[in-house]
């Protein structure tokens, strides 16, 4: 058996509020013949935000040294606002695929539910233990080896070193990086860093995935392997979240689309519905630059 020991890291959630009718989230729709998926359970929300707002301070540096030190190292700061008052609910044993432009604030609603990121203002509840895929190579320590990184980000995931022990043979396995977790990880490929990441994931025993399209650079089989996996939390009736601009993984894996713009929510609603409007409209937005 493997081991190496790491301090853990505790993470926490925030306060409760009322509740979504799940009929406004869940209108009558027919599934894909091709796919079967499970029915969440709308009476135990696991996520829930509410008026929910990021926003980041951009500095803008004066271009040159010399107009820096004119203007005595002051520095014009402008406020960003990713995130602007987002409603949104989702359920136990949901998958949910967040759609959208680069820069709509997908990935900085995933940093938020993932506790990476502190809200600015509103109100967000995550219920349950969250495994985050957010980006290749975060939570690593570079000159760490794979097999130590899988210590470290098992204890910022709050497992058990005990449980660590019992599950470190599987992760490695399922990574199928071999010889090469014994080898510090600033010597991986952006694929093999996704296999690593997805296997320590997928393996925390979590209530809640957070994917934020890491699963494009890896190969076509160990993507189909990661396809699966994801099957199987769906039947476990596990929640999942991912972030993903390839519309055909959408449909296929998640039975509800969230469309985000500019930091707004547009859309939510069932993937065969959302994922067509998002599509036209991008098709129009195309032409009319062209």
């Amino acid at each position: 058996m493997r081991g190496c020991w790491v301090s853990g890291v505790r993470c926490w959630g925030g306060m409760a509020f009322a509740r979504t009718d799940p009929a406004l989230l869940y209108p009558s729709r027919q599934p894909s013949p091709n796919t079967q998926h499970p029915t969440p359970n709308t009476q135990h929300p696991l996520i829930e935000a509410r008026g929910l707002v990021k926003e980041f301070v951009v500095s803008h540096h004066q271009g040159s040294l010399k107009r820096l030190m004119l203007s005595f190292g002051r520095t014009r700061r402008d406020r960003h606002r990713a995130l602007n008052g987002i409603d949104l609910t989702v359920w136990a044993g949901e998958t949910v695929a967040l759609i959208g432009r680069n820069g709509s604030g997908k990935s900085t609603l995933l940093s938020l539910i993932g506790r990476i990121y502190r809200k600015t203002a509103g109100d967000l509840v995550v219920r349950g233990r969250v495994s985050p895929l957010l980006e290749l190579g975060a939570g690593f320590v570079w000159d760490l080896t794979g097999l130590e990184n899988i210590y470290l980000n098992g204890a910022i995931l709050g497992i058990p070193r005990k449980r660590l022990n019992q599950i470190v043979d599987r992760i490695v396995a399922f990574s199928e990086l071999g010889d090469a977790i014994d080898t510090p990880i600033r010597t991986y490929s952006s694929g093999m860093l996704m296999r690593l990441g997805f296997a320590i994931a997928v393996h925390a025993d979590s209530e809640i995935l957070l994917v934020d399209e890491v699963l494009a650079v890896g190969d076509e089989e160990f993507q189909e392997k990661c396809y699966a996996k994801i099957d199987e939390f769906q039947k476990q009736g596990r929640t999942i979240l991912f972030v993903s601009h390839d519309m055909d993984a959408v449909r296929r894996v998640a039975p509800r689309a969230v469309w985000l713009h500019n930091g707004d929510l547009r859309e939510d609603g069932p993937s065969d519905v959302v994922v067509p409007r998002y599509l036209a409209a991008a098709h129009e937005r195309d032409s009319d630059e062209g």
